[in-house]
């Protein structure tokens, strides 16, 4: 399991935190591209490196603040991990209002929600282990499935 932080550079301090957190706590590994060396020299092929990173992940994180609403990529790496059927939420500081199109999945706002995420994530991971070996699903519809029980968990956690 590995989670793609998603953030405007205006919130790569929390970013970084979040990421801390789900690693020291969970043992959960996250892309960041602030510690990424490669993300700052790809240049024109920026878009192609982080699809290639996101393609290596299995989850997306958006951190969304204030800053967020004059990002060109935050949503452009949500549509992405849309695409990859990746389970997808938010982090949100307390005094950001989401905007509609990131309320359809859930929000997370404290380091007790952040914990949930890790939980609902391990769960969704361990049905898509079980799809994928003891199923003749394939392995979209398993992942589709995974994602599913992902949203199912969280949002019965978070009270959502």
């Amino acid at each position: 399991m590995k989670v793609f932080v998603s953030h405007q550079q205006a919130d790569s301090v929390l970013a970084g935190k979040i990421s801390y957190h789900l690693k020291a706590n969970h043992q959960i590994d996250c892309y960041l591209d602030l510690i990424d060396p490669n993300a700052s020299q790809a240049g024109d092929q920026l878009g192609e490196y982080l699809r290639e990173q996101m393609g290596k992940c299995t989850q997306l994180m958006a951190v969304v603040s204030e800053n967020t609403k004059g990002s060109w990529w935050v949503p452009w790496e949500i549509g992405m991990a849309t695409e990859k059927d990746h389970p997808i939420a938010t982090f949100a500081d307390d005094n950001t209002a989401l905007p509609e199109y990131l309320k359809k999945w859930p929000y997370l706002k404290t380091k007790n929600d952040l914990d949930a995420y890790a939980n609902a994530s391990k769960t969704a991971m361990k049905e898509f282990d079980l799809r994928k070996s003891y199923t003749l699903e394939s392995i979209s519809s398993a992942r589709h499935s995974s994602t599913q029980e992902f949203y199912r968990t969280l949002r019965a956690s978070l009270r959502q």
